[in-house]
């Protein structure tokens, strides 16, 4: 059998799966800090598509497995990586249904787009139906956050530092999370691919928290100009 062959009969059965109705977008919510509900650990973290939890591991006696053995939910998404697979038979899932799924996890900006923001007024809608403008979603409120908010919100808006992070690549080498963080929220404000209209800064209050040596955290008020 010639490769190509191979590669198109693997393809095809990667796409052969039965739970994909499962998958319940109403119940994603990728904003909060990517750990294991069980063992607080960051690495090989997946999110169950059908009730929104995180677990680690994929292979047997992972938590990942044991959910999808116990609940009977089987679609997962690795929260680094964005590949979907299927457990317990632990084989992944390409289906273009689930394009949307990948967007809302890692929104993307090619140039183009980029350079259209500015002049683009049209909304978009979450999965609940409610419509929203990218660029101006809410932020929600963590305990006295908002001064946080303010400060994104007008970062957000100066355009040659948005474009600067709507592209990974541009900070990719940097050793700071904090900047990883701002990176990832900025792109979720400007994204069209929501789930939500209202976005979580939870990850990037986390590390602001670390960076501040928790001068700013939530819970304490603070002046946005101090920030």
């Amino acid at each position: 059998m010639s490769a190509l062959k191979k590669m198109k009969m693997d393809h095809t059965e990667m796409i052969k799966c039965p739970y994909l109705d499962t998958i319940n977008r109403h119940m994603l919510d990728f904003d909060f800090e990517k750990v294991c509900s069980q063992t607080l650990s960051d690495q090989n973290v997946y999110a169950c598509l059908v009730c929104g939890k995180f677990f680690q591991g994929r292979g047997r006696h992972t938590h990942a497995y044991t959910h999808s053995t116990q609940s009977g939910h089987h679609m997962f998404i690795n929260l680094q990586t964005c590949r979907i697979y299927c457990l317990p038979d632990n084989y992944e899932v390409v289906d273009s249904s689930l394009d949307d799924v990948v967007r809302c996890l890692q929104p993307k900006f090619a140039p183009k787009r980029v350079e259209a923001l500015d002049a683009t007024a049209t909304l978009a809608r979450d999965v609940h139906g409610v419509a929203y403008l990218p660029g101006f979603c809410g932020l929600n409120n963590l305990k006295q956050t908002d001064y946080i908010n303010v400060v994104v919100h007008a970062l957000a808006h100066v355009r040659p530092l948005r474009d600067f992070f709507l592209d990974p690549a541009n900070y990719a080498n940097s050793a700071s999370p904090l900047v990883h963080k701002f990176g990832e929220l900025l792109r979720k404000l400007w994204s069209r691919d929501n789930f939500k209209s209202v976005i979580s800064p939870h990850e990037l209050v986390q590390e602001v928290t670390r960076a501040s040596k928790l001068r700013f955290k939530i819970g304490r008020t603070s002046d946005a100009a101090d920030f």
